[in-house]
């Protein structure tokens, strides 16, 4: 199923060359897609400034125990645990504060890294920043007379 954005994606990718490993991202590799399609568990992305952002995901009931946060090759993966026992043997009238295990995935520029992250009633946030690295940064060039 396609829609406007990937006709939009196609065309550019036809018009725009070398940036062939963004549009593989954006249209083919299914290893960069969002995992989660049922939206949960709710988050938010918000910009602080050009380098740094802060993730926030909805996690009530959840300790840092039953969460795990892995980054490898670009992708920050949250995943959760399956429930524990003591869980699993309590006598629920009414579960309204869901508690399943997910996995969401988001992929980070080459240049983003994550600062920090924290659990602080039932919100998980994490904060990312851009580190330019030396080589990329720019310099000026003095000229010789």
């Amino acid at each position: 199923m396609t829609n406007d954005f990937d006709k939009l994606f196609e065309r550019a990718r036809r018009d725009l060359i070398g940036f062939d490993p963004l549009f593989s991202l954006l249209l083919d590799d299914k290893r960069y897609k969002t995992v989660g399609v049922d939206g949960y568990p709710p988050y938010n992305i918000e910009k602080l400034d050009d380098e740094h952002w802060l993730i926030t995901v909805a996690l009530a009931g959840f300790t840092s125990n039953d969460i795990d946060i892995t980054v490898e090759d670009r992708k920050l993966t949250l995943t959760s645990k399956q429930q524990t026992e003591a869980e699993a043997t309590r006598n629920y009238l009414h579960k309204g504060i869901a508690k399943r295990s997910f996995e969401r995935r988001f992929i980070l520029a080459d240049d983003v890294e994550v600062k920090r992250a924290c659990l602080q009633d039932g919100l998980l946030s994490i904060e990312l920043e851009r580190i330019i690295p030396e080589s990329k940064k720019p310099r000026k060039i003095e000229i010789a007379s």
